[in-house]
């Protein structure tokens, strides 16, 4: 899969009209607390792209910074046997962005995305944009018209 970064956030946001300003930053902001340092604001309002695999099949959930992944909802929301974490190779291979990168807008076509409720609870999000240095800021709703995904309880 050809790799994915920036370009292709910005140009899915633009293709839908969105004024999603993109910030990049001097530092990494690869993990919620660094990218909520950076920002300035609370570590729940980072929206974390995590990519699961449910008996090999991959499988998006965007959660908020200061929420872990439920796996036993996602394997029965998804009717799996098993749940596990993607490593690296999987997250490129399934979703073309570097890990620490992965962008819950302009994915491969076909990939199911799940946004946890927990995301709710916040006005603005900020999701990566494609970069270990970057975000984009966004509203819960606008980001499920975004990115298609069905909104579900996956937290611990």
């Amino acid at each position: 899969m050809r790799g994915r970064g920036e370009r292709d956030v910005r140009a899915l946001l633009e293709a839908h009209g969105v004024d999603g300003e993109i910030r990049t930053f001097k530092e990494s902001t690869h993990n919620a607390a660094l990218a909520a340092q950076e920002l300035g604001v609370e570590l729940g309002q980072i929206a974390n792209t995590i990519l699961l695999l449910v008996d090999a099949a991959p499988v998006i959930v965007v959660i908020s910074g200061d929420r872990r992944i439920d796996f036993k909802k996602v394997k029965n929301l998804r009717g799996g046997k098993k749940v596990r974490m993607a490593g690296p190779d999987d997250v490129v291979a399934h979703t073309g962005f570097a890990v620490g990168a992965v962008s819950p807008v302009a994915l491969p076509p076909g990939l199911p995305v799940y946004l946890d409720s927990s995301l709710r609870r916040y006005e603005m999000i900020y999701p990566a944009a494609g970069e270990t240095n970057n975000m984009f800021q966004t509203t819960p709703a606008e980001l499920a018209a975004l990115t298609g995904g069905t909104e579900s309880d996956l937290a611990r």
